[in-house]
């Protein structure tokens, strides 16, 4: 038989384009538009309808960029159309290929009921089936004319990224405004040859599968009538029932789709967007859960079911009723899908506290999975917070982005830092918008990496970022591939069902332990600078005002600000968000992240003064508040008093140095520096040790060019090392004006540094503080410490503990890990004598080794803190301005020093004046039991809610002491439920806790 496969195939794609799906919609009129532009930001939605509109013509511009335009349509249903369906076309300009990424409509009835969204891949409104005929119409879509950023050509610079920079142009052109007949066969034709020309095309050639779907569909393209289409549909259609119905074999791959929508909370849209387009895409959701009884649809983030309820009650009360059905799912159990390298501990934890209580106190609803598709990567202290939440099993998908090597497993067992471990699933359709093509079904079967011990994956299935969710040609699809030969099995399930199946598939599932580290998007650890200094400092600002406000609440009966704190939480767990905290966003996104955190500074600051107030009374006593979880200056953690043996003032010695540089010493540690500004020694009398590697200089700035091959704001590619500039020339080096202190100056291209060096009386660190007026494009800032040690691995600290990193490149894995995160420090040892670096606000890094020659022999280890990026997309200007950064270097630090320093540099004494001194809420006896939080319960009961972990890596027998009566005490999760086995034994006010090594636990003491 000769071979005319090719020639079939190139059939079925021209007489499906030009003849097959131009006839799902045979006769159409059009409908007469007219508009309304509101002026500035979006009105409320009976404005909108209530506004009058001018008439506007099919081909006429629109649309200001991030500009809401409402438009009315109306048309009269032909008489002739009786008993047929009929639905209007709606296009404000699409292109099919960017849903989510363009301009999106939500369409209205008269009276304000929201109908359906519109977007790329969703223009229809349906209008009756059957339709009696005459019927009047009438809609108005209110349309958003969101610009596009990430464009064909992609990253390139764009000012459309702030409504402030974006201009005036129209955006978009109005396109198709129709009544149209749905021919409901021929669209049924058309996902029948969709479907087996995607599996034929999947499958070996010398199948005979392929070769029968081959002839079937030639069969039915010989029973089209290409002047009749609407008049043989049918006819075609039989010819493939046996194809259809064949099925598939008992070892079929098993999929379980979910109907998805992942909705970035930002990104190339402001957060104010998002509200509309997670109403649309509910909206859209909904009326499909309506139309297809078997689909099922999950959404993720709380807070955009807030945004629901709260901004659009017409969509929630259809949400609630389709939540109650079980098949419009709330998924996930985090306030956002938020980035988990950067936030800390305790915003880690409230990220599942404030979002699993929603859906609890919503609908009842106890999420156990964790839905994270698109994060940038996960630490390892991840799983026991998962774990102490309640939940179960994580999803995700990214980690099929890297780069250097491809993960070994879909479905594992994820073991934290502590031990815990979580069952975990990455979907291998390696996307989170999948659309049932036969080419991502295929790929799942392919790519599953566990064949033979587990057959069933999960498959995200919708068009998402910036959301549209499933559409009905989808769901379609899967329909046909519920059982089909030669294909993988596919049915709508719930994220809970598929997990359930797969972990009783699967029960002893391989093992990873330690981090997910995305090969890639690492720069978005450094990018937009702002923003991650105002999550750092807003962290522990909360942590201040739960501390003192619980205090005053024990101890004086002040108030607490139950509904302040609840909101401020939410906030900035919205700000983690995972294009947010990483950097990832439009100008416009991080311009009111920066005056948001602002504010929160504020309120938080009035909430802790009032309370010291309240604690301290009114006096002259000069007073010390320390929120650090460690004493210091003899004020205790928790706690405020009159600092005891502090050093005097001329405890440092500031000495010239005949080159023009200074040494500074404290008896503690003795630092030079040299007349470029560089610290060329940092000497440990103690130790004796020379921390400063020979012939090498710390506090040392280094620029580099830095333009990834995509990705911009993203990625950083590991050339950017080929080529570096030491910033060694300084303008002035000289003494501070405090007399103890160096002050340096430098310039570079366009930009300035100022730094001050520190040495403290008393203390062993040397603080730098560095302001950078930053003015580069497509550079990376880098702050180098050469030190003299031998270590293989390094401590990076994350929630609730740290993780070990090597310093070595010996294979691709470790090699990828050319930048990393850390929260408060990196150290690093040799046995017995160490070095931290701490800082207040950064958390990129780098940490690489040589290996020195003969004269100086030895090995050098070099840490580098990254500073500050300049990518050009999608934020053009990205960091320009004035930073300011505090590092400390500490010679002879142990992992404890680390910890302790690590925390004082980010909680700052507080002084004031009062009548008397504060004692701690609570205290504990072991420098190895760090307390995280101390609040009142967020049930309104007073009791009072302590959480701590174990912060060395080792056990832990402490125990914990309330400054107060205590009546009982119970261990608890993170929702402050009961999860242990029930009183926790106490001797009076004394609490003996046990603590395996980074354990977590959480206790509620009950108040008499």
């Amino acid at each position: 038989m000769h071979d005319d496969r090719t020639l079939v195939e190139a059939r079925l794609r021209r007489v499906l384009d030009e003849r097959i799906r131009p006839a799902v919609y045979p006769e159409s009129v059009p409908l007469r538009v007219a508009v309304w532009h509101a002026p500035g930001e979006p009105v409320p939605v009976a404005e909108g309808l209530a506004a009058e509109p001018e008439p506007i013509e099919v081909g006429a511009r629109w649309g200001a960029p991030w500009g809401t335009s409402w438009f009315r349509v109306t048309g009269t249903v032909p008489e002739a159309w009786a008993g047929r369906t009929v639905e209007a076309l709606l296009d404000l300009g699409f292109d099919e290929n960017m849903p989510g990424f363009q301009c999106e409509g939500l369409v209205y009835r008269p009276d304000g009921t929201p109908v359906k969204g519109l977007n790329p891949r969703n223009q229809w409104v349906r209008i009756g089936a059957p339709v009696a005929g005459g019927e009047e119409v009438r809609l108005h879509i209110e349309a958003a004319s969101n610009p596009v950023i990430l464009d064909y050509h992609p990253f390139r610079p764009t000012p459309l990224g702030d409504k402030d920079t974006a201009g005036q142009e129209p955006q978009y052109t109005l396109a198709r405004m129709d009544l149209a007949v749905l021919d409901e066969t021929v669209g049924q034709l058309v996902l029948d040859l969709e479907v087996l020309g995607e599996l034929m095309a999947e499958l070996p050639l010398d199948s005979p599968r392929r070769s029968d779907i081959l002839r079937a569909v030639e069969r039915a393209l010989d029973a089209v009538d290409l002047q009749n289409v609407n008049g043989t549909a049918d006819r075609a259609r039989e010819r493939l029932t046996g194809v259809l119905s064949a099925p598939a074999v008992p070892s079929a791959h098993r999929i379980s789709a979910v109907g998805h929508a992942h909705i970035d909370s930002a990104w190339l849209w402001p957060l104010r967007e998002t509200v509309r387009k997670v109403a649309r895409t509910a909206a859209n959701m909904t009326a499909l859960l309506e139309d297809e009884p078997d689909f099922v649809f999950a959404m993720s983030q709380a807070q955009q079911w807030a945004w629901v309820r709260d901004h659009r009650p017409e969509v929630w009360a259809r949400v609630k009723k389709a939540v109650a059905e079980g098949r419009f799912v709330p998924a996930g159990g985090m306030w956002v899908e938020s980035d988990t390298n950067m936030p800390g501990s305790e915003a880690m934890a409230r990220q599942f506290v404030h979002g699993k209580r929603f859906f609890l106190d919503e609908f009842g609803v106890e999420n156990e999975e964790v839905w994270l598709p698109d994060t940038f990567g996960f630490a390892a202290g991840l799983p026991q917070i998962i774990k102490a939440a309640g939940s179960r099993w994580l999803l995700t998908q990214k980690i099929s982005w890297s780069r250097t090597n491809t993960f070994p497993h879909h479905t594992f067992h994820w073991e934290g830092i502590d031990g815990t471990r979580i069952f975990t699933h990455f979907p291998p359709v390696d996307t989170y918008n999948c659309s049932m093509k036969g080419s991502e079904i295929a790929h799942a079967v392919r790519n599953f990496r566990d064949k033979g011990r587990a057959r069933h994956s999960l498959a995200p299935t919708g068009w998402g970022d910036g959301g549209g969710g499933t559409t009905r040609e989808v769901v379609g699809k899967a329909a046909r591939l519920r059982d089909l030969e030669g294909s993988a099995t596919v049915g709508w399930e719930t994220p809970r069902a598929f997990f359930e199946k797969a972990e009783a598939e699967y029960p002893a599932p391989p093992v990873w332990v330690g981090e997910l580290y995305l090969e890639l998007h690492r720069a978005t650890l450094t990018s937009q600078a702002r923003t991650k200094q105002g999550n750092r400092r807003s962290e522990h600002l909360l942590r201040e005002a739960e501390l003192w406000a619980a205090t005053a609440a024990v101890r004086t009966g002040r108030p607490y600000p139950y509904a302040e704190l609840d909101r401020i939480w939410k906030t900035v767990l919205l700000h983690q968000f995972h294009d947010i905290l990483p950097g990832s966003s439009i100008a416009w996104v991080h311009r009111e992240a920066r005056a948001t955190y602002e504010r929160l500074a504020d309120e938080l600051t009035t909430i802790i003064e009032d309370a010291q107030r309240a604690l301290a009374g009114a006096g002259t006593v000069p007073l010390v508040f320390n929120a650090a979880p460690h004493p210091r200056r003899g004020v205790p953690a928790g706690g405020a008093a009159t600092p005891a043996g502090t050093p005097p003032a001329d405890g440092t010695a500031l000495a010239a140095r005949e080159d023009g540089g200074f040494t500074l010493d404290n008896g503690l540690l003795r630092v030079t520096v040299d007349a470029r500004g560089l610290v060329v020694s940092a000497y440990d009398p103690a130790a004796d040790r020379e921390t400063v590697a020979p012939g090498e200089a710390a506090n040392l700035l280094q620029l580099h060019q830095d333009f990834p091959n995509m990705w911009d704001a993203w990625d950083v590619d590991s050339f950017y090392r080929n080529t570096v500039t030491d910033l060694t020339d300084a303008e002035s080096v000289t003494a501070g004006e405090d007399g103890i202190s160096v002050r340096i100056e430098r310039a570079f291209g366009a930009s300035r540094v100022t730094q001050i060096l520190s040495l403290a009386p008393g203390e062993r660190r040397l603080v730098i503080d560095t302001e950078v007026d930053w003015h580069e494009t497509e550079k990376f800032l880098k702050l180098a410490f050469p030190l003299d040690l031998h270590a293989e691995r390094y401590a990076s600290e994350t929630q609730f503990g740290h993780v070990h990193r090597p310093t070595h490149t010996n294979t691709s894995w470790e090699a990828a890990k050319f930048e990393a995160c850390n929260h408060r420090f990196v150290q690093l040892e040799e046995p017995g004598w160490g070095v931290a670096v701490v800082n207040d606000s950064t958390y990129g890094h780098d940490v690489t080794r040589t290996v020195r020659g003969a004269d100086a022999p030895g090995t050098t280890t070099t840490v580098r803190v990254s500073l500050l990026r300049a990518p050009r997309f999608p934020d053009p200007e990205t960091d320009q301005g004035v930073h300011r950064f505090r590092h400390a270097l500490v010679p002879g630090a142990s992992v404890a020093d680390a910890v302790r320093e690590g925390w004082r540099i980010n909680l700052p004494e507080r002084t004031a004046t009062g009548a008397r001194e504060v004692a701690p809420l609570v205290t504990v006896d072991d420098a190895t039991v760090v307390v995280t939080a101390v609040k009142l319960a967020d049930d309104g009961s007073g009791d009072v809610v302590v959480r701590f972990h174990e912060a060395h890596g080792g056990r832990a027998r402490a125990t914990l002491t309330a400054g107060f009566p205590v009546a009982g005490v119970t261990v608890t999760d993170l929702l402050e439920r009961p999860a242990g086995d029930g009183e926790v034994p106490r001797e009076g006010e004394r609490i003996a806790v046990h603590l395996r090594p980074f354990e977590l636990m959480t206790l509620r003491l009950r108040r008499n």
